[in-house]
């Protein structure tokens, strides 16, 4: 497993989150980084599936930059229990969109193990999809914006890379590897292309969203 930075204290936690409500770039990096190792703890969970430590890490993320993006002091908890709940709900939602293509997947096929070694099955994540908590957590995901950034902002390596890797459009989501052997380029290289478009949708969406 890699090697993180140490999590922020709660003093710190706090300073950098109402730097970043205010659009402070920096401020919302660092919450992003020093809560790394809550993604592997999360990844971790679900490391006996068919994605990789990697894969699940980089989805992992994607959970942890929408908490940051969408946390409020006012709600009462710690960044990282909400942070938790976004990261677990992003790796449940890909590991559920890869069975979606099966037409004879069962409601209770396991599709992977918590953290206890018992299975999860698709009616686990149907049921903890129905809970408040994370209805709150999709409210503020609107897929058509996600969407119309895609196609404006990225050039047509990284929409090819992004789209197989998290199975946009309909299709079935890809890890690097398969991406890589498809394109005939690196894992390596398929890592950065995914990590710099990632980075264009996160800054144009927040900067959508300032000017909402």
């Amino acid at each position: 497993m890699k090697t993180f930075p140490k999590p922020l204290t709660p003093g710190e936690e706090r300073t950098y989150l109402e730097r970043c409500k205010e659009g402070d770039q920096e401020a919302r990096n660092i919450l992003v980084e020093r809560n790394m190792r809550l993604v592997a703890h999360v990844a971790k969970k679900y490391q006996n599936t068919d994605y990789d430590a990697e894969d699940l890490l980089s989805v992992g993320t994607i959970g942890l930059i929408k908490a940051v993006n969408t946390f409020r002091l006012d709600k009462g908890i710690r960044l990282g229990t909400y942070a938790a709940k976004c990261v677990e709900n992003e790796i449940l939602m890909l590991l559920r969109a890869s069975k979606r293509y099966s037409r004879e997947v069962s409601l209770y096929e396991p599709i992977g193990v918590d953290k206890d070694g018992e299975s999860v099955s698709l009616v686990d994540v149907i049921e903890m999809e129905n809970r408040e908590v994370l209805e709150d957590l999709i409210l503020d995901q609107e897929v058509q914006e996600l969407y119309q950034v895609f196609d404006a902002c990225l050039k047509d390596q990284e929409k090819a890379v992004v789209g197989m890797r998290y199975g946009l459009f309909g299709r079935s989501p890809k890890t690097q590897r398969e991406i890589a052997a498809k394109l005939g380029i690196s894992r390596s290289y398929v890592s950065r292309i995914e990590k710099k478009a990632l980075g264009k949708l996160r800054s144009e969406l927040e900067r959508l969203e300032q000017r909402a």
